[in-house]
């Protein structure tokens, strides 16, 4: 099995960059580089000139555009947005070209949650005035061409139209491994190039300033151009390297030499440095013939010759998909090494695209700290900076970075709840830290004066009570936000204590500086170490209710001698378990996985994570959750899933385990896990065999969620029966910062 030491070294230190006292410095919303000149230099591609360095990175549009694939009016307002907030070059999301040959692409009906550029010239229209409105604010519009997800794509296609999904090889289906996908021929391959060459011509005819080739991800081109996925042996698509400079030499045919042509694609797939000799006894053995750093080199150089005129390179694909979507676990600028591995190479070998210039290499990955960005770019680690969730969490990020407000600006916390778990579970594109984001189209930036000034009264100060106070009080309401504790925060406090969850402590340091900055300028008071109790509470026009939740007890033979922590206070306060050895902590969720994780790194201890259903954090976007399995694996942290607490004990508590050999590995990451509406009729089936064990233990920490606070809301409610009292955030419905902003937000534009 070949490695790159390069990459070995990197797959360690995502891990444990936290532990470095260096780089968490890098990761800070800072700006001692200020005015950044290389940021807002102008660059040329090919014959286009774009007004800074700064790249929208391609997020998914999924679900919206109209069902024909026309982008509609959400679609536009939401590029517009970030066209408006100062970056000079916009990719979108991808946008697959082969419908007629990747039947996971298009639903029943001839449906399809894509945006579509291929479909006819009822489309057209939609990309024209997308176009328009952000050149209106001097950006440029790349659209980004895919030739279709093959493997990793939707596989109920097998169900729904009886076809099976398709690759470059006979390989499994990332999915549901079960169901194979079949090998295209090379009279299809062959039609995909030319799907793609037509795209190009189409986006070009569009208005579109140039074309995006997705090369990357595992989606169909890569797996057409890494030998990890085309193991063919007959045919001219055998060599790894003929379709994509095939394609490339059509598009280029087809769009003339002056359009421009970007390539994505990831130096390594990092699959043999991520899982090693795990890969055996799995599907994963047949991938392990991925290219190599120099194999990836050589195949770009000779992309370039064949039309590429600019390129942007990092890790992985769909099965190590924390790689390609940096989880907030993943250390600031993480992939700046591997832009400046190629930046290098093209600059050794005096690499020149065919219009004569040098080939500006864009970098990736967690690179929305402004100093850190700036910083790249004056190292000549990159030509140009890649954001991709930093301008969903902050449309706004160029123009504030520019002038010098890098404190206003919204940071990114990495959760990929809003922007990627959302539209996996059937929704489309938002952000957890900035819920207009998407909704441009109905949500003006500045709310709307109310229509009555009243007196509101907010009652908690974690994300859901703060989103709601300063968005009622920039409408011109007098509010008074009352926080029971010493700070405000909330369970964001405890949330940004590990040293892996540095982008939640910038959170946290911006809801105080916004709620701050906001009471400055608007009617707004804050009382901190005051609890609102009915009787303060009498002058006011509205009540709000975001008081949290209550972290739930598991009281079982033992509890009163045993007496376990809850996981806030152990995050709270470490020091309370600085003498136990070994921990156990009960309850396999994200708090749970996320807090063994600290201890283990951080804190030097022995964990042991018992969860009772058969996988850990269930309902955690796939990037997150596959990082931390990774790590907890690579950390010795022992996941006992399938397994129930019975008892506590002055040294350990009794579980009951499944120890049947059916139950699912609970460290696997290569697969994910599905919707719960989605069935898997291929799954095996979970035999039970119990057994009772002991497991020793210095200290006991329950995490086994919360339920909402509901009883100040209900007290309230009786309270004043003709004031209007609402409940939000946690003390409604359990949620996460997403859930929490979305709702303070939008009660604060309608009270």
């Amino acid at each position: 099995m070949h490695t790159d030491p390069k990459i070995e070294e990197l797959t360690r230190w995502f891990g444990e960059w936290f532990l470095d006292g260096t780089t968490p410095q890098t990761g800070q919303m800072t700006q001692a580089l200020h005015p950044y000149t290389e940021l807002f230099s102008p660059i040329q591609v090919n014959r286009l000139h774009l007004k800074n360095r700064l790249v929208m990175a391609p997020i998914g549009n999924i679900s919206m555009c109209e069902e024909t694939g026309r982008p509609g009016e959400k679609m536009i307002a939401y590029f517009a947005e970030r066209a408006k907030g100062g970056v000079g070059l916009i990719t979108t999301g991808l946008i697959p070209v082969t419908h007629h040959i990747d039947h996971s692409l298009t639903e029943p009906g001839q449906l399809s949650y894509f945006p579509r550029i291929d479909r006819s010239r009822t489309v057209f229209a939609g990309w024209r005035d997308l176009v328009q409105r952000c050149h209106s604010h001097g950006a440029r519009v790349f659209v980004q061409l895919s030739a279709g997800l093959g493997r990793v794509g939707n596989p109920q296609c097998l169900l729904n139209k009886y076809q099976f999904p398709c690759s470059a090889s006979l390989n499994p289906n990332f999915y549901m491994p079960n169901v194979p996908c079949l090998p295209l021929t090379d009279g299809k391959i062959k039609s995909v190039v030319k799907a793609m060459g037509q795209a190009a011509a189409d986006a070009k005819a569009a208005g579109l300033d140039g074309v995006y080739i997705h090369g990357h991800e595992g989606y169909l081109i890569e797996q057409l151009q890494n030998p990890a996925f085309n193991r063919r042996k007959l045919g001219k698509y055998a060599d790894w390297q003929r379709f994509g400079i095939e394609m490339i030499e059509y598009i280029r045919e087809r769009v003339g030499v002056d359009y421009p042509i970007m390539f994505r694609i990831d130096l390594s797939l990092a699959l043999n440095e991520t899982y090693g000799k795990r890969m055996d006894g799995t599907y994963m053995k047949k991938f392990k013939k991925g290219r190599t750093i120099e194999q990836t080199l050589e195949y770009l150089k000779n992309l370039v010759k064949a039309g590429v005129d600019m390129v942007d390179v990092d890790l992985g694909c769909y099965d190590n998909w924390w790689l390609p979507h940096p989880p907030e676990g993943m250390p600031p600028g993480c992939y700046l090494d591997i832009a400046q591995i190629t930046k290098d190479c093209f600059a050794r070998e005096n690499i020149l695209s065919n219009a004569g210039l040098p080939v500006p290499v864009a970098a990736v990955g967690k690179l929305g700290y402004p100093d850190l960005a700036e910083s790249a770019l004056r190292g000549g680690k990159c030509d140009m900076v890649m954001l991709g969730r930093p301008l969903l969490a902050d449309p706004e990020w160029p123009n504030k970075a520019r002038s010098g407000r890098v404190e206003n600006i919204i940071p990114c916390i990495g959760c990929q709840e809003g922007c990627i778990n959302e539209f996996v579970e059937g929704g489309h594109p938002q952000c957890a830290v900035n819920p207009r984001t998407a909704f441009e189209d109905i949500y003006p930036a500045s709310p709307l004066a109310a229509e009555k000034r009243q007196k509101v009264a907010v009652i908690g100060g974690g994300p859901a009570g703060i989103t709601c106070a300063v968005t009622a009080a920039r409408r011109g309401h007098s509010v008074t936000l009352f926080e029971k504790n010493a700070a405000l925060g909330g369970r964001a406090i405890p949330g940004s204590i590990p040293g892996c969850k540095l982008d939640f402590a910038n959170y946290l340091q911006y809801l105080r500086h916004w709620v701050e900055k906001s009471s400055k300028e608007h009617d707004l008071k804050i009382r901190l170490n005051t609890e609102a109790a009915p009787g303060t509470l009498r002058s006011f026009d509205q009540i709000v209710v975001a008081a949290g939740s209550i972290d739930l007890e598991l009281k079982l033979p033992g509890w009163e001698q045993a007496r376990p922590l809850q996981a806030v206070e152990v995050l709270e306060r470490p020091e309370r378990i600085d003498g136990a050895k070994t921990v156990v902590i009960v309850g396999g969720g994200s708090v749970g996985c996320e807090l063994a994780y600290f201890l283990a790194k951080e804190k030097g201890k022995d964990v042991t994570v018992i969860e009772q259903q058969a996988a850990f954090m269930k309902g955690v976007c796939t990037a997150n959750r596959g990082y931390l399995l990774k790590y907890l694996y690579d950390a010795n942290v022992r996941l006992m899933n399938c397994t129930s607490l019975l008892s506590y004990g002055l040294f350990g508590v009794t579980v009951l385990r499944n120890a049947s050999k059916t139950v699912p590995n609970p460290y696997v990451s290569w697969t994910p896990l599905l919707p719960e509406n989605v069935l898997n009729p291929l799954a095996p089936k979970v035999k039970d065999q119990p057994e009772e064990l002991f497991r020793e233990a210095d200290a006991v920490i329950l995490a086994v969620g919360a339920r909402p606070n509901e009883a100040l809301f209900h007290a309230l409610q009786a309270a004043f029966p003709t004031i209007p009292v609402h409940n939000i955030g946690d003390s409604f419905q359990r949620g996460k910062v997403l859930e929490a902003t979305r709702s303070g937000y939008r009660l604060g534009l309608n009270l």
